[in-house]
Parts: C-alpha cells; sequence; structure tokens
C-alpha cells in the first residue's frame, strides 16, 4: 500500500508531519510519500532512522498557507503539496492522500478538481468518530457543507453507515438525526424534511433523532448533520475536554495531598485522557469523492500523523470507496441484461 502525505501541512509542519510519517512506516510497514519541498522534507528525514523503510519523497515546491482562499489557491497553487498529493491519488499513483494543511483547499481540490466527487454523490460530507461510553460513533458532516439539503443528509447517512459498517466494524449501524429533541415533531425546515425522507430509505437502520447528549451516550452508531452545526459540536466538545483536564491537572496539583492522590491514580488519569484526545482518533475521511482523502486536525502531532495514516489504511483494506460507490452507480450486471435476454436467440439461430 502507498500513501501520500502532506509534509507540508499543518501546525507543525514538517517536523511533527514526518515524525509521524516515520512512525506509520515501521509500524504499519506502509509505503508514504512525503509530498513537499524536497530539499526541507530531506534535511527532517536525516533526522530520524529510516532504515529499512519506504519514504520517498515527491517534489511540490508550492505551499498553501492557511490565510489562502480555497477556491483561488487550488487554482494557481497547482504545485503547491495539496494538489500534487490529489494529482498522484487521481492518476492511480498512490492509494490515498492526508493532509494537516489548509483543509479548505484540500476539500475544494479533492471535490471540485481531482479525484473529484463519486458519480451521484451531491455533496462529499466530512466525518470523524466521537468518543463516547460505549465506544465510538460517526458524525457526518463536521465542516465540509455549511449550507445542505435534505437530500444531502440522506446520503451523509448512506456514505456514514458505509464507513460504520466496514471500516468501523459496525454490522447494520444505527443511524440518528441531530436535532434539539427527540421527538419526531422537533427540530427545524431541514430536520423535519430530513427526518421525513430517512424514515422512507431503504438500507438504512434509521432509529431517529438525537440529541447533543445522545452522543455521547453512545446512543447510535452514526450521527448525521450539516456542516455548521456539526463543526460547532465538535469544537465545543474539544474545547469542554480541554477545560475539564486542565480544571481537574489544576485541582489535584492544589495541595499535598492531592498530588499523592493524583500520583496513585494516574494510570486510571491516564487512560481517561487517552480516550478523549482527539490524536487517538486520527483525522476524518472525506465521504462520498473518488479516493481515500484524509483531512487532519492542523494541530496534529506526531501520533495524530501516525494515527492518520492508519484511518487511511483502514479506509483503503476495506474498499470504503468502491463500497460507497456502489451506493450510488448501477451495477454492471443491469447493463448485460439485454445481452443476456438476446443470447437464447443468437444460440437457436446458428444452431
Amino acid at each position: 500500500m502507498k500513501i501520500a502525505l502532506d509534509a507540508m501541512g499543518g501546525d507543525y509542519a514538517p517536523s511533527e508531519v514526518v515524525a509521524g510519517a516515520v512512525a506509520a512506516a515501521r509500524e504499519y510497514g506502509v509505503e508514504i510519500v512525503l509530498v513537499g519541498r524536497e530539499d526541507v522534507v530531506r534535511a527532517e528525514l536525516l533526522k530520524h532512522n529510516i532504515a529499512g523503510l519506504n519514504l520517498p519523497i515527491k517534489h511540490a515546491p508550492d505551499v498553501i498557507e492557511m490565510d489562502e482562499k480555497p477556491a483561488q489557491a487550488v487554482k494557481h497553487k497547482k504545485e503547491s503539496s495539496v494538489m500534487v498529493g490529489l494529482k498522484m491519488l487521481t492518476n492511480g499513483e498512490v492509494d490515498a492522500f492526508i493532509s494537516a494543511g489548509h483543509s479548505g483547499a484540500t476539500m475544494a481540490g479533492a471535490t471540485l478538481g481531482s479525484p473529484g466527487r463519486i458519480k451521484g454523490v451531491d455533496r462529499p460530507g466530512l466525518a470523524t468518530v466521537f468518543p463516547t461510553k460505549k465506544g465510538l460513533t460517526l458524525v457526518v458532516d463536521v465542516g465540509a457543507n455549511t449550507e445542505v439539503r435534505p437530500e444531502y443528509l440522506i446520503q451523509f447517512a448512506q456514505m456514514g453507515a458505509v464507513y460504520a459498517e466496514k471500516v468501523m466494524g459496525r454490522p447494520n449501524p444505527k443511524v440518528g438525526l441531530l436535532s434539539n429533541g427527540e421527538e419526531d415533531s422537533k427540530g427545524n425546515e431541514l430536520v423535519l424534511a430530513t427526518h421525513k425522507l430517512l424514515r422512507q430509505t431503504p438500507g438504512l437502520n434509521f432509529t431517529g433523532n438525537v440529541e447533543g447528549k445522545d452522543i455521547t451516550d453512545g446512543a447510535v452508531d452514526v450521527v448525521v448533520t450539516d456542516g455548521f452545526t456539526g463543526n460547532i459540536f465538535l469544537k465545543t466538545a474539544e474545547g469542554t475536554v480541554s477545560v475539564l483536564l486542565s480544571l481537574l491537572k489544576q485541582e489535584l496539583t492544589a495541595n499535598l495531598f492531592y498530588k499523592l492522590l493524583a500520583l496513585a491514580l494516574k494510570p486510571a488519569f491516564n487512560k481517561v485522557r487517552k480516550a478523549l484526545d482527539y490524536e487517538e482518533f486520527g483525522g476524518a475521511p472525506l465521504l462520498g469523492v473518488n479516493g481515500v482523502v484524509i483531512i487532519t486536525h492542523g494541530k496534529m502531532k506526531a501520533k495524530g500523523i501516525k494515527n492518520s495514516i492508519r484511518v487511511a489504511k483502514e479506509a483503503v483494506d476495506s474498499q470504503m470507496v468502491e463500497n460507497i460507490r456502489s451506493l450510488f452507480q448501477p451495477p454492471a450486471s443491469k447493463e448485460n441484461e439485454k445481452v443476456i435476454k438476446e443470447q437464447p436467440e443468437t444460440a437457436l439461430s446458428a444452431e
């Protein structure tokens, strides 16, 4: 397996990105193509022991900066690390592409340019896993589409269910629609219209509306929402976790007794911290594009980059794109029905 990684993207690039790539190549045994300014990337690689690891460099002279407008950056910076990596994916040179850089540019490049949307998909959705009392829940969309129609949310639900089943190993995953109440009558016009359509969508285990608290309870496997609401939920949750961990640390170091208590409970605290650490979950797949594209948090360090590569590997191994594509494109067998029906006549006339 070969995965392209934007070596220039993220707040801590290229040092942490390269460090994460080295760790992933060693642990997962995959080839990771580091896309970026060759001299800069090579200098970072020399800081690591890469003996026996497959870490080639693909030169990309340009970098899309975080303050650039996505559409303009995609149009004018064809030789940026993002665009070069996406082109490699489109051409079949790699099996997946990952970036912790400009998420808007990555989404614009992947959706409007190459590899483009899967035929039949109106809008790709950005999906991420979220820790709950029962494990992990997938939330779609968390930022790709701020303005949506009910039809888009139906597709988010379908693609999210495929990911939950094929990648997360959830048979017949439960799907919920994020709303301000569990009752069918709750929600704005978008939620009400979507709820009605979800009830009518075949092959989908839709269980009804869910509230924010239901996500953390792990009530469903997939939560569907628009990108505006989903992004606010995600960022609020991240901020809440950060505050809670900070307050806990502050209180546990307030006096000697608490410090001793904290020392005794350190293994338990470490487990909790790990369960809530977004770097443990890796990146977010962009569902609905014609290739495995993983968008990661800009603040990801080496551990987060390594886990993003794991997420990409899992998506490729599970044939995520092929399974989503089969939802929206008619099977080839239907194209062959006419041929099959005509064969007996041809055979009889030949006899």
